[in-house]
């Protein structure tokens, strides 16, 4: 009679290894997609803001290289399609204001973008306690309201310059054309220079002129150029006042160097 064969144990089998070897294979598979997918899409940035040139940009983080130059539509030139490459741009921190300076005359006040640089007088309230104007014979300075802030100082400083005279355009015929983000420098007497930026221009009729909102403290150095505005008539004069609002944000200069 012959041996009775010995049945192999289940976990030898040629059955379970091919279905080891397929286990096996289809999870290092599953697994190397995973690996390579696995964190941020490409051109995506933890933080900050991206643009194609590198300035900061309100596209989100995430949007580098979507294409948001001037040839993002276009479809390059005969040499292909423009290649676009993106870096950080940390958002800037404010700038601290400067501290406030200490009272001293004004004695020239400078407006870059309107191509403005003009001597300083002073000027006092009249009887009537409203604020005078320059002389009407002069149409070059400006006149600083010298009852009140200083360049630099804390508080509301008052300039106020004519549009024109009957000599013709004046000191502040440019005025109008001034935008928010404008620097204003008034340099003073000790040598100091307190630099000012414009937040807004508005114009306001006069028979409605907002005192507390043009003259008021806001508890910082600001500066407000006035000068006439709207329309005109020969009996009455100008019917507005054009206001440039700006505060200080930067000092030049040491004092004792005029």
């Amino acid at each position: 009679m012959a041996p009775r064969r010995r049945r192999r144990p289940w976990y030898r089998t040629r059955a379970y290894r091919l279905t080891r070897t397929l286990v096996v294979a289809v999870a290092l598979v599953v697994g190397g997609v995973w690996w390579v997918g696995d964190g941020e899409p490409a051109g995506t940035v933890a933080s900050g803001y991206v643009r194609d040139d590198g300035a900061a940009s309100p596209a989100p983080a995430g949007a580098a290289g979507a294409g948001h130059g001037p040839d993002a539509h276009r479809g390059g030139d005969a040499r292909g399609p423009r290649q676009h490459r993106s870096r950080v741009v940390r958002p800037a921190r404010p700038a601290a204001s400067p501290a406030p300076l200490p009272r001293s005359r004004a004695t020239s006040l400078r407006i870059p973008s309107l191509d403005l640089d003009a001597p300083v007088v002073g000027l006092r309230l009249d009887r009537e306690r409203k604020l005078t104007a320059p002389p009407v014979d002069d149409p070059k300075p400006v006149g600083w309201y010298t009852d009140g802030p200083t360049p630099g100082e804390r508080g509301t400083a008052l300039v106020v310059g004519h549009r024109d005279t009957r000599k013709g355009p004046a000191v502040f015929a440019p005025l109008e054309r001034i935008r928010p983000g404008a620097r204003v420098e008034a340099r003073r007497v000790d040598g100091r220079t307190a630099v000012y930026t414009v937040d807004a221009v508005r114009t306001y009729a006069k028979a409605q002129f907002p005192d507390q909102e043009v003259y008021g403290d806001r508890g910082r150095p600001e500066l407000r150029l006035i000068t006439c505005g709207g329309a005109y008539d020969r009996r009455t004069g100008y019917a507005a006042n054009l206001i440039a609002f700006a505060h200080l944000t930067a000092v030049r200069g040491r004092a004792g160097t005029s």
